[in-house]
């Protein structure tokens, strides 16, 4: 395993060993075909049906709390999903099964019936529950060792993620906007399918690693005392029978959710205490699930058992930051299309397309200059996995530029709802080596502190939506408000989305004993889970703030809830950094 890790690291592409730029661009087509899928999925359910690009017309409120429960699943099969590569199938057998799997779930939604829809949705979730976890866990066994430039890989590879989203977001809100809502679906599997293929003809560059489940004699620090770790903390009786009542309860909870709404079916038509059957189940599931975590933690050593009560108090932060961000494919992108201004005629319009232009070109030049220089160093080991990458970035270019010739042959210019959705992948990407320089130098914040800084910009950012809102009257369903007030929260929230949600995954990596590292995954993805229902559930209320109150206090309810948990989070920095036993 060291030689496969030594390996790896001779052959560097900006500081970082090649294998790393392989998983940067299977995670971007990944994110393509996701975040271009999902940036539609809000619109094409509530755009009405007499349009002329006719949807479902869904209330908000259905739509939010479908993709509140289909986001929320996303974050809970890589539990299993780790814990199979883990113990059976390895990191990179798992990352191809579910890319197969996911490819067949975008081909679905494209047919936009009601069956292929939740078809669709159920395989994504499924295909994400294989690929997720073990991309991240092959990037820890990567830097085993060299664990000081793990927060620069996790950062760059972040970017990856950021820069499928962007041109995910871009080109299927375009062909969906434009040419209809199956074209827009239909891309993201094609791209879906270069990400499988490129990462599969690349698996010889990685030697071993991820390809088989690790034995604790393969590890290089402190194998004896991970050992006695393991042995001392097996699953007991009483752990599992909390794993299968807390799990049975979120479920329930999640599919009645958009059940009771939707269908008006009610899985859970019973009160307590006067409290609705549904909040009482997710309550009980939460704080069994508690109850496992805080019993299994303090059968560790002190050490191990402080370094996991870190992490599970930045998993608390992590639920509301996800809670707050997902905002930006919901209710933002609600905003964008009821809310904006997106009509542009004359200088303005020419001015918006030079940007739009810039935008569009500026980001993939760089990212296919990362791509040639991947091509230089591992074309004569993976020449197959070259040459699907680069049919892919052929393909990606002809439709850039043959939606640019569409812009510019415009006389005035509509701005699609979609396109403010790429406004975060292009500040990550733009903004991601600064910040990665930024944790690599001696001016690096604390994670408490990084956290801190992180939901305190994400709350200055749905401040400016405050601002910009308080023109609009009580319980208005459309508006006219300047996109410039969009824009900058987007650049805010991103900032502050930097700040918290790659590094959390790098202080996962260092703080979790090896062994557990798919397992903890899995664990910290369902935090995120339950940040996203949250989304969904707070999201699915803009109507009734907005009837009962108005637009600005929607966002103003985000923007207390984000700057106070950000003080929060600064004041912990001591007990936080006591914790982690000199982990940085």
């Amino acid at each position: 395993m060291n030689t496969d890790i030594e390996n790896l690291f001779k052959d560097k592409v900006l500081g970082h060993p090649a294998g790393l730029f392989v998983l940067f661009f299977t995670e971007m087509w990944e994110r393509f075909s996701f975040y271009g899928m999902r940036v539609l999925l809000v619109l094409f359910l509530t755009a009405p049906i007499l349009d002329s690009n006719p949807g479902w017309e869904w209330p908000r409120e259905h739509a939010l709390a479908l993709i509140g429960t289909y986001a929320s699943l996303l974050y809970l099969t890589p539990i299993l999903g780790g814990y199979i590569a883990d113990k059976f199938i390895g990191y990179k057998k798992a990352i191809i099964i579910g890319c197969a799997i996911m490819t067949l779930g975008h081909a679905c939604m494209a047919l936009e019936t009601v069956w292929s829809l939740y078809s669709g949705l159920a395989l994504l979730v499924i295909g994400t529950g294989f690929f997720k976890p073990n991309m991240t866990a092959v990037i820890s066994e990567m830097y085993r060792g060299k664990e000081s430039k793990k927060d620069g890989a996790y950062t760059i590879f972040y970017m990856g993620v950021n820069a499928g989203a962007f041109f995910g977001m871009m080109l299927c809100g375009y062909l969906a906007e434009n040419y209809g809502w199956a074209w827009g679906f239909g891309l993201a599997g094609i791209f879906m399918f270069f990400g499988m293929l490129q990462f599969w003809l690349a698996g010889s560059l990685f030697g071993r690693i991820g390809d088989k489940p690790l034995k604790a004699s393969e590890f290089t620090d402190n194998v004896e005392e991970q050992e006695v770790e393991e042995k001392l903390n097996p699953f007991t009786k009483f752990d599992y029978l909390l794993i299968g009542l807390s799990s049975l309860g979120g479920l329930l909870y999640l599919f009645n959710d958009p059940l009771s709404k939707i269908e008006n079916i009610n899985l859970l038509d019973f009160s307590l205490f006067g409290y609705d059957g549904s909040i009482e189940v997710v309550m009980i599931s939460l704080v069994l699930f508690l109850i496992l975590i805080i019993s299994r933690t303090l059968r560790y050593t002190p050490v191990v058992r402080n370094r996991i009560f870190a992490v599970s108090i930045f998993g608390l932060f992590t639920v509301i930051f996800f809670a707050t961000f997902e905002q930006n494919l919901g209710t933002m992108t609600i905003f964008a299309r009821d809310y904006t201004d997106r009509m542009l005629t004359g200088s303005a319009s020419m001015v918006f397309k030079v940007v739009d232009a810039l935008l569009t070109t500026v980001p993939m030049i760089i990212i296919t200059w990362v791509l040639y220089l991947l091509f230089k160093k591992t074309y004569s080991r993976i020449p197959y996995s070259n040459i699907a990458l680069a049919l892919a970035f052929v393909g990606v270019w002809g439709l850039l530029i043959y939606r640019l010739y569409d812009k510019f042959a415009q006389t005035g210019n509509e701005v699609e709802a979609s396109w403010f959705a790429i406004l975060n992948s292009f500040f990550i990407i733009t903004l991601a080596p600064l910040f990665s320089r930024w944790w690599e130098s001696k001016y690096n914040p604390s994670a408490a502190h990084k956290y801190g800084i992180g939901l305190i910009l994400q709350g200055l950012g749905f401040a400016v939506l405050v601002f910009g809102t308080l023109s609009i009257p009580q319980g208005a369903a459309s508006a006219s408000v300047s996109m410039i007030y969009l824009i900058l929260s987007y650049l805010l929230i991103t900032m502050g989305e930097l700040c918290v949600s790659p590094v959390g995954l790098s202080y996962l990596s260092k703080l979790v004993p090896p062994r557990m590292i798919g397992f903890m995954f899995g664990i910290w993805y369902l935090a995120i889970a339950i940040g996203q229902k949250l989304a969904g559930t707070l999201g699915g209320m803009i109507d009734e703030v907005t009837a009962n109150y108005s637009l600005s206090s929607f966002f103003g309810i985000f923007t207390v809830l984000c700057i106070a948990l950000g003080a929060i989070s600064i004041v912990l920095n001591r007990p936080l950094k006591r914790m982690m036993h000199g982990i940085r």
